[in-house]
């Protein structure tokens, strides 16, 4: 039985829960629970869609630092892949994700929200990664995703003053998707996911992954990636609902089973 961390379903939507009061601070126990909760969203049926969500003070106010003082350079060298891994494993949830953000996201808190597809924020948020105040850098995968998403300069603005971003900012550089006040951050992050509660799972999964793959490949790798999933596409139960439908009823009527 998990401590920190729980997978709430209810209505299709999976809520990944962090609860370590008072910060969420992403301890090891902590971030293998993540791992745990990523997994079984993955695997169950009726999870179309998942939030990821800190509560409503605070999203996760990054590494528990206790923790990380106390490693040399032998001990972090041999868990460092398992904090990447854990921190990135929203990333390899075959569904739609998004990161419900109040508070901070700081540092593995920041890291582990950009792995979601999509990251709604209150207005009063404080988003960063100041590990270089602490004499590291970001380890849990911040400095690909934040790079690949806002580019390198503005990456290694965030990066290399550890300094926190608003909400305004934020938007503007597409590190966050959705602006709204506080206390509707995560029914925001409902309504976006309940999207998906009744689309074709096979096919989302194929996009998600022809993007994300063909993201870190050359365009014509890229293209390749498309073609093979595509295809693929074509031997699930849900491409031949969604024709047929469209035929008979026209776009947007389809009652596809997952399959």
């Amino acid at each position: 039985m998990a401590e920190f961390v729980t997978l709430e379903v209810s209505d299709g939507i999976g809520t990944i829960r962090l609860d370590r009061p008072p910060m969420n601070a992403l301890s090891r126990q902590l971030q293998e629970e993540i791992r745990e909760a990523a997994r079984e969203a993955t695997v169950r049926d009726d999870v179309k869609s998942v939030i990821v969500y800190g509560g409503e003070k605070v999203f996760a106010a990054g590494a528990d630092i206790k923790e990380l003082a106390e490693l040399d350079f032998v001990r972090m060298s041999r868990i460092v892949g398992d904090l990447q891994s854990a921190l990135g494993s929203i990333a390899d949830i075959p569904k739609p994700t998004v990161a419900a953000i109040t508070g901070y996201a700081l540092g593995g808190g920041l890291e582990l929200a950009l792995g979601a597809d999509r990251r709604i924020v209150g207005d009063n948020v404080k988003l960063g990664t100041p590990e270089i105040l602490l004499g590291v850098i970001p380890g849990g995968g911040g400095t690909q995703r934040l790079a690949r998403l806002v580019g390198p300069a503005k990456a290694k603005d965030i990066v290399f003053t550890g300094r926190f971003v608003g909400a305004d900012e934020a938007l503007a550089i597409g590190l966050v998707d959705e602006v709204v006040a506080p206390d509707d951050v995560y029914e925001a992050a409902r309504r976006w996911a309940a999207q998906f509660t009744g689309a074709a799972s096979r096919a989302l999964a194929a996009a998600k992954a022809a993007i994300d793959q063909g993201l870190d490949t050359d365009l014509d790798t890229g293209l390749a990636i498309e073609q093979h999933v595509f295809a693929s596409l074509f031997a699930t139960k849900d491409r031949t609902i969604g024709m047929e439908s469209f035929r008979a009823n026209g776009p947007g009527k389809a009652e596809f089973v997952g399959e």
